[in-house]
């Protein structure tokens, strides 16, 4: 069957009419104005929502690249600007928005914006009182990130000089306001971070509408401040003025000169305290020496320095008392040594073989070897034979033996 001139498929249809909208100047590059319904993010990180107004309606896709870089998060029944071209999904045959960029709409649309950002690092914790690092009491060295031209940079020049001279400030100059604001501030903390090059920092700027304190409002400004390892006071604008780098920050001055005050200690006050702290040293090594006097003289006026020789005395008694018990303790020690001599004597005495000897007996050896049987003697052997007083030499002529148990010792 032959097909009919003209006739077009339906995806014939759907290519046709999406080439004629992506070549059309106006609808490749299209600003709308529309409030979000329907709104949904799937896992995928893609937008799908629908804007709308009064008497109409648009299906419309962010896709996941250009959703990452909002700064909010869109939500049902916001008002916003939207940016896009238009063209044809074909597989439905419906026209859409396909999104780029995505602004809120109105006179609130920053203010929704700084909230939806302060509720979401409040969750993560970075606004937590436990985080932030404490101001050092004494830093010799303040790092100063502002605008290099405004007034904020000399006011803090003026106080540190004026409060505490022997500080040094170092400044990292950074545009302010602007496209070049974040990434120049960001830089800032990092350099300092990372170099370490002083004891606390300072970020902010004078005041200014909240479009010009925006950048203090940066996500990234955020992070980078709440990762830095050095304690960060944020000073920005004036003191009705809250930006979110004042809830991440360690420490919030309501301007940049109260910054610098909040920074170092006053001078004057320093001395006032090193003053007292003299004053009262002195005052404290006086009565100390005083007390020290009336010891003294408590003491020159004692017994032991008016009269020394009291108390020689008394050392002296105390001397003759301890001989005296000494010479008892050894005189009974000897009389008690006396007594065991003398009762050792005895035994020995009546022990001793010479007091044998004076009741008529004698006793018998030869070479030295006392003999104590006529069994060991053989005629002829030389004996000597002691008594009581004196020994006598004499040669055996014969050996006669006892009689024992009725027997007769056969003579040798």
């Amino acid at each position: 069957m032959k097909r009919e001139r003209g006739v077009l498929s339906i995806t014939q249809l759907n290519d046709y009419i999406k080439m004629i909208l992506d070549g059309d100047r106006v609808l490749s590059d299209v600003w709308v104005r529309g409030e979000i319904s329907n709104f949904t993010a799937p896992r995928s990180g893609h937008f799908y929502l629908t804007l709308k107004d009064v008497d109409g309606q648009v299906r419309s896709v962010m896709f996941r690249t250009h959703a990452a870089r909002l700064p909010f998060r869109p939500e049902d029944g916001m008002k916003v600007l939207a940016h896009g071209r238009v063209s044809v999904y074909g597989p439905t045959g419906q026209y859409q928005l396909y999104l780029d960029e995505l602004q809120p709409d109105g006179a609130g649309a920053l203010a929704m914006q700084y909230e939806q950002l302060r509720r979401k690092l409040e969750g993560e914790g970075l606004f937590e009182a436990s985080r932030k690092r404490k101001i050092p009491e004494m830093p010799m060295r303040i790092g100063v990130i502002t605008s290099p031209v405004g007034a904020a940079v000399q006011d803090i020049r003026n106080i540190l000089r004026r409060r505490f001279p022997c500080a040094e400030m170092i400044l990292f100059p950074s545009a302010v306001q602007g496209v070049e604001a974040v990434p120049q501030l960001c830089l800032g903390i990092e350099f300092f971070g990372m170099t370490e090059m002083c004891d606390v920092i300072i970020i902010g700027r004078g005041g200014g509408s909240a479009e010009d304190l925006w950048a203090f409002n940066d996500e990234t400004l955020a992070r980078t401040i709440a990762a830095c390892p050095i304690p960060v006071i944020s000073a920005v604008g004036h003191e009705s003025d809250f930006t979110i780098c004042d809830f991440v920050a360690d420490l919030r001055a309501p301007t940049p000169s109260a910054a610098a005050e909040l920074a170092v200690p006053d001078r004057g006050e320093i001395l006032m305290q090193l003053r007292s702290m003299q004053a009262r040293m002195q005052r404290a090594a006086m009565t100390r020496l005083e007390r020290e006097r009336l010891l003294l003289r408590r003491l020159e006026r004692s017994r032991i320095f008016e009269k020394p020789e009291a108390m020689l005395d008394r050392h002296r008694m105390r001397v003759s008392e301890m001989e005296t018990r000494l010479d008892r303790l050894v005189d009974t020690k000897l009389e008690r040594a006396r007594h065991a001599l003398r009762a050792s004597a005895a035994k020995l005495e009546a022990l001793s073989p010479l007091s044998v000897l004076t009741r008529g007996y004698a006793a018998v050896s030869r070479d030295g070897v006392a003999l104590t049987s006529a069994g060991s003697v053989r005629v002829g052997d030389r004996i000597d034979i002691r008594f009581s007083d004196g020994c006598v030499s004499a040669r055996a002529e014969n050996v006669k033996g006892i009689e024992k148990n009725g027997k007769k010792r056969t003579e040798i």
